[in-house]
């Protein structure tokens, strides 16, 4: 954890959705690059809040059309979602729930997105998808429990992890048009 003396920095994502045609619900991760904070982890479009950003929702908004290409009139802000901090980086993240309105072709920013994934919300919430393994925290010293969730061969966990989490069950309840 970090120490009171530490500096919080604010950060953004946006967490865009969209339904298929035939009504599956899809979700767009991205796979961080190995440059930078957070390097080869699963991840929402996003990072800190610049000088010229209003908002934090400027920042999210800023921050996918930097990194996967995502313009402001391809999507439909929905809700602004409880705010996360990450365990050990010192990151206060704002998320933002968006609506894809329209098709998208993605442009990756290959210095900081290796892949850019569009999958199946029902494969996520599947009870088999998630699961807890010991992993080495950058704050502990011993191994934790850590829960995650299965996609590929990679893990999705951390605050990515923790933001689904609550999500996940609201938006199958439809608590937004999506």
């Amino acid at each position: 954890m970090r120490s009171a003396n530490e500096a919080v920095i604010e950060a953004s994502v946006l967490v865009p959705v969209y339904r298929k045609a035939g009504g599956e619900l899809r979700l767009i991760l991205i796979r961080r690059s190995d440059n930078g904070a957070h390097a080869g982890h699963l991840a929402f479009p996003g990072g800190k809040r610049d000088p010229c950003d209003r908002s934090m929702l400027d920042t999210a908004l800023r921050e996918a059309r930097e990194e996967i290409g995502l313009r402001e009139d391809q999507i439909e802000i929905l809700a602004e979602l409880p705010l996360a901090e990450t365990r050990a980086s010192g990151f206060r993240v704002h998320p933002f729930l968006g609506r894809l309105i329209q098709p998208v072709a993605w442009q990756r920013n290959e210095r900081e997105v290796a892949e850019i994934m569009d999958l199946s919300l029902a494969e996520l919430a599947d009870a088999e998808v998630s699961n807890e393994d010991d992993a080495m925290q950058a704050d502990a010293s011993v191994p934790r429990r850590t829960p995650y969730y299965r996609v590929g061969d990679d893990q999705l966990w951390g605050l990515t992890f923790r933001i689904l989490r609550g999500l996940i069950p609201r938006l199958q309840a439809g608590e937004w048009k999506v």
